[in-house]
């Protein structure tokens, strides 16, 4: 099964290690993403742009605005994404459970939604066939 774990990160937590500390939590999730790696688990994954830097959509009658920040009641914010391949949410709550990224916030962990991510591999497919054609 797929799962998605997002991280969350409190920013002023993060700004307040020294850059060594920083360089070490780095490593440190490096290093595991790698264990998650050599175990087959790890997908892929992204890491975020502080929020400061985010544009939020939304409809507002019928309208769409775009406005300046992730505007979440929270001081912990999206940090960045990680695709992991686990038997199943218990064996995905174990992996995770040891990630050093734990240490900054919360990670949430979602399965996939294959159903979905089939009908977009087919599109995918689709397009990617018309646009070598056309």
């Amino acid at each position: 099964m797929k799962f998605i774990c997002m991280g969350f990160i409190d920013e002023s937590k993060w700004e307040s290690l020294t850059a060594e500390e920083g360089q070490r939590l780095m490593e440190a999730c490096f290093a595991y993403d790698d264990e998650l790696r050599r175990g087959g688990h790890f997908l892929g994954g992204e890491a975020l742009q502080s929020a400061k830097n985010a544009v939020t959509l939304r409809t507002n009658q019928g309208v769409v605005e775009a406005t300046d920040g992730p505007y979440a009641e929270t001081k912990e914010i999206l940090g960045g994404i990680l695709l992991l391949d686990a038997r199943d949410l218990k064996h995905a709550i174990s992996l995770m459970s040891k990630h050093p990224g734990v240490q900054m916030g919360p990670f949430e962990i979602r399965p996939a939604d294959e159903q979905v991510n089939e009908l977009i591999a087919e599109r995918d497919a689709a397009f990617a066939a018309t646009t070598a054609t056309g």
